[in-house]
């Protein structure tokens, strides 16, 4: 799977959390989750939960500590990959 992929994946997951008034091209690699892009922290738990389905990897509880922006998110994804 490509960067462009995953990226893109993790944009999908993204969006059903979005609140009504954040709009979908508000997601960028650097966008954060909580204060730019208006996630809760409840939403920001299921999106990991998302992300593990989706990707098929577990992640720890410092992973989601670390996990501020999407770039992080996907920096963590590509690290979990390498190593399963």
């Amino acid at each position: 799977m490509t960067k462009e992929e995953k990226y893109q994946k993790l944009r999908e997951i993204v969006t059903i959390y979005l609140p009504e008034d954040v709009k979908v091209e508000a997601i960028r690699r650097e966008s954060h989750f909580i204060n730019e892009l208006n996630i809760n922290s409840a939403n920001l738990v299921d999106i990991v939960l998302d992300v593990e389905d989706a990707f098929d990897i577990t992640l720890e509880n410092e992973d989601m500590d670390q996990m501020q922006t999407v770039d992080d998110a996907l920096q963590i994804i590509d690290k979990k990959l390498e190593a399963s």
